[in-house]
């Protein structure tokens, strides 16, 4: 149960800093918590839940496996930019970016194969 709160407290600081920098993603980082805190404290689950703007996305998500259009869109630009800081930072490390792509990938297929859904 502590293991939970803590991976949960963590999860939720660094989609707190990603939304004063958008170097982090939020959303990600506050679906994570949701799902911690749901195990430990289901009232800090549904505080998040309760967030306007962004919880109501996390919600969605997480009770249903939807995304919005506009969410999904959003994390689409999010990875492509990604892959193009990637590419910048790293053009000559090939593992470094192979490994970067697979997971951008696989982020991409998670995205694409939620259904679209509205909050």
């Amino acid at each position: 149960m502590l293991m939970w709160r803590v991976l949960g407290g963590l999860a939720f600081a660094a989609g707190a800093v990603g939304i004063v920098l958008p170097v982090l993603p939020t959303t990600i980082f506050w679906i994570l918590a949701a799902l911690c805190f749901a195990r430990s404290d289901p009232k800090v689950r549904d505080w998040i839940y309760a967030r306007p703007g962004i919880g109501p996305q996390v919600e969605l998500f997480i009770e249903h496996g939807q995304m919005t259009k506009a969410g999904k869109r959003g994390a689409l630009i999010g990875m492509t930019l990604g892959a193009a800081i990637l590419t910048y930072f790293f053009h000559t490390r090939l593992i470094v970016l192979a490994i970067g792509f697979a997971i951008i990938a696989l982020g991409a297929a998670v995205v694409l194969t939620r259904k679209t859904g509205s909050v």
